[in-house]
C-alpha cells in the first residue's frame, strides 16, 4: 500500500470505521422512510470531529485536503447518501475558505473559528428561476449605512435546513443602477427574516432535508460581507473556491453512491439463482455483462475525482480548463450513480422494487443529481466552447 493510500485507510479508520458506517446504513433506510433529519449521524459525525474536516491546526481542526475529504465523503455516502449531501454543504463552506487560505486569502477566518466553536454552515445560492446560480442572484440585496446588508428573496434546496447555524449566501445590490453589484457573504440563523419551509417530501436524499428559505429583510452583518463583484463572469477567488468545492463535493457523494450500488448488485447476482439454467444469476452471462458494463463506467468516475483533487490542493493553474473539469466530474459521477443503481435493482429482481429496499432507495436518491446546477443541458456550451470558441 502506498503512503498516499495508507493515509487514506488512516483517515477512514479514524473518522469512519465499519461499525460507525455499519451504523448509518441501518438508520438510513429508517430516516428516508420517516423522511426525517439524519439527527443521530449527525451527533456521531460530530462527536468525531467530522464537521472540523477542513479546520486548519492553528484553528484547532486537522487541516485536510479536498482530495482526503472526497474520498471519505464517497465512503460516507456509501452507507448513508443523504447524511452525505446534507453534511457536504457544510464541509464545502468550510473548504471554499480552507481553498482561500491556501492562496493567502485569509479574509474568512472567522468561518473556522465559528467552526471550532460548533456552528453549521450550510449552502444558501440556489434560487427559483435563477440559472445564472452563482453569476446572478434575484434576491435584493439592500444596503444599509452600516455597510451590511438586507437580504429579501428564496433559497431552495438549502439542505441542513433543521440544524443550520450559518449561510453562505448571496443577492444583487441594484441601490447604483449604472454599477449592480452582487453580495456575498453570511447570515445568522437567529437574524430576523429568517422562515424555512416545513415542506420537504421528495423522491430521494429524503434526510437531507434540503427545504427552501425565505429571507425578509434578513441581516448580513458588514463583518460577514465576503464580496461585492459584478454581475456576470467575473473571475474572482471565492466563486471559484465555492464552484470547485460544490462540483467535486458533491460528485464524491454519487461516487459513493455508485460504488455501494454495484456492490448491491453483485450481492444480489450471488444470491438468486436462474432456473432455467441451475446456477447463481453471478455466472450467467448477460448479468455478468450487464455488471461489468455498469463497473467500467464507475471506475472513470474515482479516477477523475482524485487527479482533479490533488490537482486542486496542489494549486494547479487550469485557467479556463477548471470549469469544464469540475462540471465534468460532477455530472460523470450522477450518471455513474444513476447507472449503478439501475443496474443494482435489476440485479434485485421483484424484490429490489419493494419500497423497503436498498437498491431502491439508492435509485432514489441518485436521482437527485439530476438536480445539481449546472444540468447537462446547460453545460453543453461551456464544452463546445472550450473546444470551437478559441481565439
Amino acid at each position: 500500500m502506498t503512503d498516499r493510500e495508507l493515509r487514506h485507510a488512516e483517515l477512514a479508520e479514524r473518522y469512519l470505521p465499519d461499525d460507525l458506517l455499519k451504523r448509518f446504513r441501518g438508520r438510513a433506510a429508517v430516516v428516508d422512510r420517516e423522511n426525517r433529519f439524519f439527527d443521530e449521524d449527525l451527533a456521531e459525525l460530530r462527536d468525531r470531529g467530522y464537521l472540523q474536516l477542513f479546520v486548519p491546526a492553528e484553528f484547532g481542526g486537522p487541516g485536510l485536503s479536498l482530495h482526503e475529504v472526497s474520498r471519505l465523503q464517497q465512503r460516507l455516502a456509501g452507507a448513508a447518501p443523504g447524511t452525505a449531501l446534507g453534511i457536504n454543504m457544510h464541509l464545502m463552506c468550510t473548504g471554499v475558505v480552507a481553498a482561500m487560505f491556501a492562496r493567502g486569502d485569509r479574509s474568512l477566518a472567522h468561518v473556522f473559528e465559528e467552526t471550532a466553536a460548533g456552528e453549521i454552515f450550510a449552502f444558501g445560492i440556489s434560487e427559483p428561476a435563477n440559472d445564472w446560480v452563482l453569476q446572478g442572484s434575484n434576491t435584493v440585496a439592500e444596503p444599509q449605512p452600516d455597510g451590511g446588508y438586507r437580504l429579501t428573496g428564496t433559497k431552495i434546496f438549502t439542505s441542513l435546513s433543521p440544524v443550520w447555524t450559518r449561510l453562505i449566501t448571496h443577492g444583487l445590490d441594484s441601490s447604483d443602477p449604472n454599477a449592480p453589484q452582487l453580495i456575498y457573504g453570511f447570515i445568522e440563523r437567529t437574524s430576523p427574516g429568517i422562515s424555512v419551509s416545513e415542506h420537504w417530501d421528495v423522491l430521494g436524499m429524503r434526510a437531507s432535508q434540503s427545504r427552501a428559505t425565505r429571507l425578509e429583510g434578513a441581516v448580513m452583518r458588514p463583518d460577514r460581507v465576503a464580496r461585492r463583484i459584478a454581475p456576470g463572469r467575473t473571475p474572482d477567488l471565492l466563486t471559484f473556491a465555492i464552484t470547485s468545492n460544490f462540483q467535486l463535493l458533491v460528485a464524491s457523494v454519487y461516487a459513493g453512491v455508485a460504488r455501494r450500488a454495484l456492490d448491491v448488485a453483485a450481492e444480489a447476482l450471488q444470491r438468486r439463482r436462474s432456473a432455467s439454467r441451475d446456477a447463481p444469476l453471478a455466472e450467467v452471462p448477460e448479468w455478468r455483462t450487464r455488471l461489468a458494463d455498469a463497473y467500467r463506467e464507475f471506475l472513470a468516475v474515482p479516477a477523475q475525482l482524485d487527479a482533479y483533487t490533488r490537482d486542486f490542493d496542489d494549486l494547479v493553474d487550469h485557467g479556463a480548463g477548471w470549469p469544464p473539469r469540475l462540471v465534468a466530474s460532477r455530472i460523470a459521477a450522477g450518471e455513474a450513480a444513476r447507472r449503478a443503481a439501475e443496474t443494482a435493482l435489476a440485479c434485485a429482481g421483484g424484490a429490489g422494487f419493494d419500497n423497503g429496499s436498498e437498491a431502491g432507495r439508492l435509485l432514489r436518491d441518485a436521482t437527485a443529481g439530476l438536480f445539481h446546477p449546472p444540468s447537462t443541458d446547460a453545460s453543453r456550451p461551456m464544452f463546445a466552447a472550450a473546444l470551437l470558441d478559441q481565439g
